[in-house]
């Protein structure tokens, strides 16, 4: 099941469309299910109102069939929904190179940043600032940082590169280090957090959390500094679940400073993701903008010599300044 901030698999339109084409196709196990019933399991954050306007407006069957909510979908075929563009909020666009050289770049990247095209992100990702500073270059993301998340991150300039990297990373051949400012103070300040973990049944479809029938999930951690009621914590994920340190902190007990799932709610969350931030959820929010979760150093094997390459990223300035407040 994918949410709707999830849908990057799917091919984008050309940046100066105003409308994005988005290509559905019917897997096998859903071969004869209402077309109304398939849209709101495949893009499971859509409400059943908003499913029922996408299906008046938006969807077409490739045969030119009639489309109404009842119509049944058949395995196989390709659906295509043709949404506008969102007006998309503001975000950093301007990313640093670490390191780099015919088969990889490593850069740093600035919170805020997402990914990939999602409900809210179409021109403003990751992948789009990519294809505008590269755009003769087959440019591929080889592992994932949330949105807020910011540090080293790698990308593929091959197709071979990539095979090699996003191979690394599934043999965890990769090693990853993470500096996190959280409440209170972990006891011991040294230690494995191992806790599996699985994606919850939750309004969004976005929470994890530590469940005994999850997938195994390891987070070495380290206090490196108290701040008064805080801590600077690094954190060496062996495992890559998604959220798995934001997620493995706040089981301590330690959630991350600013989290808006983990340390807030799921409802502070949402109000977020509707309506902005606000003077009221900011303080809901420690007062900081985005997470407090860094990718700080990055090693992996080389995709052609296989010599370790380590990457490292600088603390950002934001989350310097928020902890010079807490000095």
């Amino acid at each position: 099941m994918l949410s709707s901030a999830q849908a990057e698999d799917f091919p984008e339109a050309p940046p100066e469309q105003d409308i994005i084409a988005l290509r559905i196709p019917v897997p096998p196990m859903c071969d004869g299910w209402r077309l109304d019933h398939f849209l709101k399991w495949r893009i499971a954050r859509l409400s059943r109102t908003r499913v029922q306007m996408v299906i008046g407006e938006q969807i077409q069957f490739a045969d030119g069939r009639r489309v109404r909510p009842a119509s049944r979908v058949r395995a196989g075929e390709v659906i295509r929904l043709d949404r506008p563009a969102p007006v998309e909020p503001e975000v950093p666009r301007h990313f640093e190179i670490l390191a780099e050289d015919q088969t990889f770049m490593a850069i740093d990247k600035p919170a805020g940043l997402p990914m990939h095209t999602s409900a809210k992100f179409y021109r403003n990702t990751l992948t789009a600032v990519l294809r505008e500073r590269f755009p003769n270059e087959p440019m591929q993301i080889c592992h994932r940082l949330d949105r807020e998340t910011s540090g080293v991150l790698l990308v593929a300039r091959t197709a071979q590169a990539a095979s090699q990297l996003k191979q690394a990373f599934a043999l965890r051949r990769v090693q990853k280090t993470y500096v996190a400012l959280v409440h209170g103070c972990p006891e011991p300040q040294t230690g494995v957090i191992d806790q599996p973990m699985k994606l919850l049944d939750t309004p969004t479809h976005l929470m994890m959390g530590v469940s005994g029938d999850g997938l195994p999930a390891r987070t070495r951690y380290h206090v490196l500094q108290q701040l008064g009621a805080y801590s600077l914590v690094q954190a060496e994920p062996e495992t890559g679940r998604q959220h798995q340190i934001r997620v493995h902190l706040a089981f301590l007990g330690h959630p991350i400073v600013g989290d808006k799932l983990y340390r807030a709610s799921e409802a502070d969350f949402m109000a977020y993701c509707d309506n902005g931030l606000s003077e009221e959820l900011l303080l809901k929010f420690d007062g900081l903008p985005r997470h407090a979760l860094h990718a700080q150093s990055l090693t992996f094997p080389h995709p052609v010599t296989g010599q370790a390459i380590t990457v490292q990223s600088p603390l950002p300035s934001d989350l310097i300044d928020f902890m010079r407040t807490l000095a």
